[in-house]
């Protein structure tokens, strides 16, 4: 089973979100996302200061499987990207929720639509039948 933490709020597209204490939102795939993509070999991330609408196309990733869009959690402009990721995109096989994160958001919009833990978890087991 993939590990869910109880503290972040999830989308139906298996990107995780966390909100920090200055407002803004932190940005990556889910445990469960990163090991049905495999081992990442590269991450495309958006420029700093892109602006984006919650369902578009925010970065994309790639495994030796295939490449996958990940998407906006909410509407803002990217104030900060994981450049780690440019030579290590393993990191987010090793730790998805820490090392692994994506972008980070300045929202112009509060998140609507999003999953606690659980109901991503229904999500998950619903999807593996």
């Amino acid at each position: 089973m993939s590990e869910i933490p109880a503290d972040l709020s999830y989308t139906r597209e298996h990107e995780w979100v966390r909100t920090e204490a200055d407002g803004s939102v932190v940005v990556g795939i889910s445990d469960h996302a990163q090991a049905q993509l495999g081992e990442l070999v590269y991450v495309e991330l958006p420029e700093v200061g892109r602006v984006v609408e919650a369902g578009a196309a925010l970065a994309v990733v790639e495994s030796t499987k295939a490449a996958s869009d990940v998407y906006a959690p909410v509407s803002g402009s990217v104030v900060a990207v994981n450049e780690a990721l440019n030579a290590g995109p393993e990191l987010v096989n090793g730790s998805p929720y820490g090392d692994g994160w994506l972008v980070r958001l300045k929202p112009s919009a509060p998140a609507t639509g999003l999953l606690d833990a659980a109901a991503y978890t229904q999500l998950v087991a619903d999807e593996s039948h």
